[in-house]
């Protein structure tokens, strides 16, 4: 029997934080729907989000800038001391993130550049990274200080909208994690950072207001489950 189980949720991001334990959580990763996305799609260079039958706007709202102190203020009280906080997001969001973040008590290093090797949509020089802001709430030490601050993973094709690698989310799992520990994700969309705390043994609480997003979660998931049984 794996070491690994996970919980998840049909419910707001903010409204399912507070309803954690303080202290409770080992690390946080996610990726928010950031506002500035709205900006992109309206003028037609984010196909991903798009109304399709492979995509749909329906699947997601958008979490608005007015909203991230609450949800920074949530994050700070679930996760406990001495951990490590994880945050997806374009350049835009980042300087609303960071200062924030900061002013809340987290410790910003700096921000991580994931490279999708692939390029995307746009206009002036086409997107192929995103940022991945590394926040520490305490003092703690990385598993592997060899790991640049430049990690190579190919993007989704065809997934879930916005969806990240797995790959992508073990790598930032196993550097801020152990074995048995409490991974959370509150805009959980697939599932991906859900499939990779399974993958590692490591339990997983996740959260999406989307019902369609949490029932391909929850089929992602227990998939990833039963492969390990």
């Amino acid at each position: 029997m794996p070491l690994s189980r996970f919980e998840i949720s049909n419910l707001d991001a903010v409204e399912w934080l507070k309803k954690i334990p303080k202290n409770s959580i080992d690390l946080v990763i996610t990726d928010p729907p950031y506002e500035s996305l709205e900006k992109y799609r309206a003028i037609g260079t984010t196909t991903r989000l798009k109304n399709s039958k492979s995509s749909s706007n329906e699947w997601f709202n958008i979490f608005p800038n007015s909203r991230f102190e609450e949800l920074l203020i949530e994050i700070y009280r679930v996760l406990k001391d001495n951990t490590h906080f994880y945050l997806f997001c374009d350049q835009e969001t980042a300087f609303v993130i960071k200062p924030l973040a900061e002013s809340l008590g987290f410790k910003f290093w700096k921000p991580l550049i994931w490279d999708k090797v692939n390029i995307g949509m746009g206009y002036h020089y086409r997107a192929r990274y995103e940022f991945i802001l590394f926040f520490e709430k305490g003092k703690k030490k990385l598993n592997d200080l060899s790991v640049p601050d430049i990690l190579e993973v190919k993007r989704v094709h065809r997934g879930y909208p916005t969806e990240k690698p797995v790959e992508l989310s073990e790598i930032l799992i196993n550097q801020s994690s152990k074995v048995g520990d409490v991974i959370c994700d509150p805009f959980m969309g697939s599932a991906s950072v859900g499939r990779a705390a399974i993958k590692n043994n490591r339990i997983f609480l996740g959260c999406d207001q989307s019902l369609d997003a949490y029932k391909l979660a929850l089929k992602n998931l227990e998939k990833e489950y039963d492969s390990k049984e």
